[in-house]
C-alpha cells in the first residue's frame, strides 16, 4: 500500500510531466494572483503546486519530500502523536500549506499581471520544518554539504538565507513561499498536537532533544 507521501509524489510527477509538454495545462495551473483576484480562480493556490519549471525543479522538490515526508508521516501515525488520525493530518498539512505559503505573494502581486509562480516548494518546506520540529537533531545537508548539519541549526540558517535572498529579489525563486511554508509547518504541528491532546509535547520534546545534543 502506498503512503500518502508516495501518492503525493506520484500525482505531482505525472501532472508536472504533462505540463512540460502542454502550455495550456501550465497556464491553467500557474499561480497568478491577478487571475485569482479578478476572476476568483482560487484553485490556482493548489494547482500551482502540482507543476514545476523543469526536471531539476521537480526532482529537487520530490526528493526532499520523499526524504523527509516518509519519516514525518510515520511520526504522525505513531501512537504517541496522532495515531489513526496521522495520515489525515499529514495530508491536511501538505495540502493546506499551498495557500498559506502563497498568501504573501498573493497580496504583494495581486495587481501585477506579469507575475506567475509554480512549484511545491512552499508545501515541501512545511513538511521539512515539521520534520525538524519533531526530530531537531537529524542531520541535513546544506547545498553541496553532506548531511552533517543538525536540523535545529539548518532550519534557522535556511530561513535567514531565504529572507536575505527574498529582499534582494534578483532571482526567480519565490523565497517568501519557502519562509511562509516553513513557519506554517511548525505552527500546524504544534497546534494539532495541542488540540488533539497528543501524548507527546512537541515543544518540550524539541527542547529536550536539542539540550541533550548540546551537552
Amino acid at each position: 500500500m502506498l503512503s500518502s507521501t508516495q501518492i503525493i509524489i506520484f500525482t505531482t510527477v505525472i501532472i508536472s510531466i504533462a505540463a512540460f509538454s502542454s502550455n495550456s495545462i501550465k497556464e491553467q495551473f500557474l499561480f497568478k494572483p491577478v487571475q485569482i483576484h479578478k476572476r476568483n480562480e482560487w484553485y490556482r493556490f493548489f494547482t500551482s503546486g502540482l507543476i514545476h519549471a523543469d526536471w531539476e525543479h521537480l526532482l529537487f522538490n520530490m526528493l526532499t519530500l520523499y526524504l523527509f515526508g516518509e519519516g514525518l508521516e510515520a511520526q504522525f501515525n505513531s501512537s504517541n502523536l496522532f495515531g489513526e488520525k496521522g495520515t489525515l493530518l499529514y495530508s491536511t498539512l501538505y495540502i493546506s500549506a499551498f495557500p498559506f505559503s502563497m498568501i504573501t505573494s498573493y497580496w504583494r502581486h495581486k495587481q501585477n499581471a506579469r507575475y506567475a509562480s509554480l512549484g511545491a516548494s512552499g508545501a515541501v518546506s512545511a513538511i521539512l520544518f515539521a520534520a525538524i520540529l519533531l526530530n531537531p537533531t537529524m542531520k541535513i545537508g546544506f547545498f553541496i554539504l553532506p548531511p552533517i548539519i543538525p536540523g535545529f541549526v539548518m532550519g534557522p540558517a535556511y530561513l535567514l538565507l531565504s529572507s536575505y535572498l527574498n529582499k534582494r529579489g534578483k532571482d526567480n525563486i519565490n523565497h517568501a513561499a519557502h519562509i511562509a511554508g516553513a513557519l506554517y509547518g511548525v505552527i500546524f504541528t504544534i497546534i494539532a498536537a495541542f488540540y488533539l491532546k497528543s501524548q507527546a509535547s512537541v515543544l518540550e520534546n524539541f527542547v529536550l532533544k536539542v539540550s541533550a545534543y548540546l551537552q
